[in-house]
């Protein structure tokens, strides 16, 4: 019975990351963003202007990959950084004119539909599916991973980490 249990979970583990590949394809083939990319653009959208420190614990991903998102969602012109006024250390970010057209355009990715799904739940049922997650997590050795490289396993340019 165990065996068959554990196949039954590998099946539905690997209908998860196929569902999400192919999600993060079709986000890439319209927009040109990682999933990634678009959760930072939302939460700048959403929160600006938002220090690149306070998106990365929001989205609970490193400083690091940030900067590197930050980085090319500037180049493409859809965010600002600006200095601070007080504090000339600090950045802020905001969104541009093409980034909040972006966001318009963009399909609703996996993500947000396990979201607003997932927040529809009653909390105990939340906190059992975080467990088993959390679970599952530590069983495959992944526990300490950074989630953005995961989400955008389907990025467009594979020699790029984030």
């Amino acid at each position: 019975m165990n065996q068959a249990i554990a196949t039954a979970t590998l099946r539905a583990l690997r209908r998860v990351l196929r569902a999400t590949e192919i999600g993060n394809r079709h986000l890439a083939t319209a927009t040109g963003l990682t999933p990634s990319q678009l959760l930072v653009l939302r939460d700048i959208d959403r929160r600006q202007p938002v220090t690149p420190g306070a998106i990365a614990q929001e989205l609970d991903f490193s400083q690091a990959t940030i900067t590197t998102i930050v980085d090319r969602l500037e180049a493409r012109g859809l965010v600002r950084r600006q200095r601070g006024e007080r504090d000339r250390r600090q950045f802020y970010l905001s969104t541009l004119d093409a980034g909040r057209d972006m966001l318009k355009n963009a399909p609703d990715p996996l993500q947000t539909v396990f979201t607003s799904r997932f927040v529809a739940l009653p909390p105990w049922e939340q906190a059992m599916l975080l467990a088993a997650v959390e679970r599952l997590s530590a069983l495959m050795g992944v526990e300490g991973i950074d989630a953005a490289p995961l989400l955008d396993s389907g990025r467009i340019d594979r020699s790029d980490p984030a």
